[in-house]
C-alpha cells in the first residue's frame, strides 16, 4: 500500500456497528442480500474504495450519501461492490450432463431453444449453455437471455473476453469452436461473435417483480438464493415458476434448497425441480 493510500485509509473512521446495520438493511431491503452479522469486515473491505474514492470521512457519510443520491448511481455502485460474481465455465457439471442428456432431446423440434440464466454473473454460465446447445442440436436456433444486478458483471458477460486459465478447463474442441484468440499479449479469448449474437442481457433485481410474462423451458438460478433470506427465497421462487413453463426445468445451486419454503415445483434431482404439467399460470 502506498503512503497516499495510507493516509486516506486512516482518514477514514472504520466501519461501525450502527453503519454496517443500516448498510445491512439498505442491501436487504434493495436487492434482497441478507448479510448475517459477523460480515463487518466483508462489508468494510468491498466499500473502502468507494468511501476512499469518493472522500468521505466515514461509512456514516458514505451511507448518507447513497440514500441522497437521487439519480441512483450510487446505489447501483454499491451493489455492484457487495454482489457476489464468483462464477466458471461448466461449474457444477452435473447440471449440464443433465441438461444435455435429459432435457435437450425434447426441445429438438422447437423453433428455438430458449433458456434464462437468471442470475448469469460475469456470462461463463449462459456461454456454457450457448456451448452445449449448439453442440448438442446444431441445427437449432438459440435464445438466450442473461440477467444480473451488478452492471459491472453483465458489462463483463457481454463482452465475453476471459483470459486464458478460465478457459483452459474446457475441451480444445469447444475453445477451437467458440473462442477467438484476439491480438495482445495477455492471450486473453473472445467468444466468437456468431455464439455472442445468440444471448441478449439485461439488469435485473429478482426481488422486483418480472415484467414480461414470455415462459421459458429451462431457467438456471444459481447460487443466488443462497444469499437471500428463507421468505426471499419464497418469493424468488414464487416468481421464477410462473415463468417457467408447464414441465419445465429449474436449476438451483448444488449449495442451495428449496426444501424449508412454499411452492409448487417437483423435486427432480439435487438443486433440478420441475414445474408439473397441466397446471394453469
Amino acid at each position: 500500500m502506498t503512503r497516499d493510500a495510507e493516509r486516506l485509509d486512516s482518514a477514514v473512521r472504520p466501519l461501525g456497528q450502527r453503519e454496517f446495520q443500516q448498510i445491512r438493511e439498505l442491501a436487504y431491503r434493495t436487492f434482497g442480500l441478507d448479510l448475517k452479522p459477523g460480515k463487518e469486515e466483508l462489508v468494510s473491505a468491498r466499500l473502502q474504495r468507494l468511501v476512499r474514492g469518493g472522500g468521505f470521512a466515514s461509512y456514516q457519510d458514505y451511507y448518507r450519501h447513497v440514500l441522497g443520491d437521487s439519480s441512483g448511481e450510487s446505489l447501483l455502485a454499491l451493489i455492484d461492490a457487495l454482489a457476489t460474481n464468483h462464477t466458471s465455465f461448466l461449474r457444477e457439471p452435473d447440471h449440464f450432463d443433465f441438461l444435455r442428456e435429459k432435457v435437450l432431446p425434447s426441445l429438438a423440434r422447437r423453433e428455438a431453444i430458449e433458456i434464462w440464466s437468471a442470475a448469469c454473473s460475469t456470462g461463463e454460465e449462459i456461454w456454457t449453455l450457448a456451448f452445449l446447445v449448439r453442440e448438442a442440436l446444431p441445427s437449432s436456433r438459440i435464445r438466450l437471455l442473461g440477467t444480473d444486478i451488478s452492471r459491472k458483471a453483465l458489462a463483463q458477460a457481454e463482452r465475453a473476453v476471459y483470459p486464458a486459465e478460465r478457459v483452459n478447463g474446457l475441451s480444445p474442441a469447444w475453445i477451437k469452436s467458440y473462442f477467438s484468440l484476439p491480438d495482445g499479449p495477455h492471450k486473453s479469448y473472445r467468444v466468437k461473435p456468431e455464439v455472442r449474437s445468440q444471448a441478449v442481457f439485461q439488469r435485473m433485481n429478482l426481488i422486483e417483480p418480472i415484467t414480461w410474462s414470455k415462459q421459458f423451458p429451462v431457467i438456471f438460478c444459481r447460487n443466488v438464493m443462497i444469499y437471500f433470506d428463507r421468505l426471499t427465497q419464497e418469493m424468488v421462487t414464487r416468481r421464477l415458476e410462473q415463468v417457467l413453463e408447464p414441465g419445465g426445468y429449474l436449476f438451483i445451486g448444488q449449495a442451495e434448497s428449496l426444501t424449508r419454503i412454499s411452492h409448487s415445483l417437483e423435486y427432480v434431482q439435487p438443486a433440478i425441480f420441475r414445474r408439473p404439467r397441466g397446471r394453469g399460470r
